[in-house]
């Protein structure tokens, strides 16, 4: 499990230094990914076929407006990515609470699990071709199935889409498009993407069953409600996003 996703996405210094962060879920009992989700494809099969295809076909995008987005949706900050899907960008200081959500929202290891268990190799590593991030040996070495990125993406999409209902069509396909930057950027393949929704929703599943989640959602839905009465102050998302 990476230090990147351990964190929830959201660096923990956002937070008041005399209030330390722990994870909503730390120390509870997990749902098994390894079992709920279906077994990354075996070479040769349709899935693996598929994957290898979109894998080879993404390459020409590189380049584009859809490449380029691919490569902003590296970044690990979830006020960044759905700024244009609410219409404004919050932050620590504006929604404290929503920013404890993010904070605390790890998967205590979920996701890490079920990578080093199914052991899948991201896509780039078996086919020739550029991705649109730094191929580290940081990246290799963590697995490909299921995406850690779409996960974290699309919980957050779905928690935001919960706090926020009159925006919920725009967060979710935020949320969407977000995911599949994964296999368009070359850094997962497709399964992988698809495994990450699903282990994003379990996620979200599993923290609603948490009494300080909820109290903090609570809270989070007021900030929110107030401020969205202040003007929309980022552009809408393009028709890329």
């Amino acid at each position: 499990m990476t230090r990147l996703l351990a964190l929830g996405f959201l660096p923990l210094c956002l937070m008041a230094a005399d209030r330390p962060v722990i994870p909503y879920l730390r120390g509870q009992a997990m749902p098994d990914l390894m079992i709920i989700l279906p077994p990354p494809p075996q070479k040769g099969d349709p899935r693996d076929v598929d994957d290898r295809a979109t894998f080879r076909n993404t390459r020409s995008l590189a380049g584009t407006g859809r490449w380029q987005l691919a490569t902003r949706d590296v970044t690990d900050d979830r006020f960044t990515v759905f700024a244009c899907a609410i219409g404004r960008k919050p932050d620590a200081s504006t929604t404290p609470a929503l920013a404890r959500i993010f904070a605390r929202m790890g998967d205590d290891g979920m996701v890490g699990h079920a990578k080093d268990g199914f052991a899948s190799r991201r896509p780039y590593l078996d086919q020739v071709g550029e991705i649109c991030e730094a191929k580290t040996a940081h990246l290799a070495g963590n697995g490909d199935y299921p995406s850690g990125h779409t996960s974290n993406g699309w919980s957050t999409a779905l928690i935001l889409a919960e706090l926020m209902p009159d925006r919920a069509t725009a967060i979710l396909r935020r949320g969407r498009v977000y995911g599949e930057s994964r296999f368009i950027c070359g850094s997962h393949s497709r399964s992988a993407v698809e495994a990450g929704f699903m282990a994003g929703s379990v996620l979200v599943s599993r923290l609603h069953a948490d009494a300080a989640f909820r109290s903090d959602m609570d809270v989070a839905r007021i900030e929110l409600a107030n401020m969205t009465r202040l003007p929309v102050n980022v552009p809408p998302c393009g028709s890329d996003c």
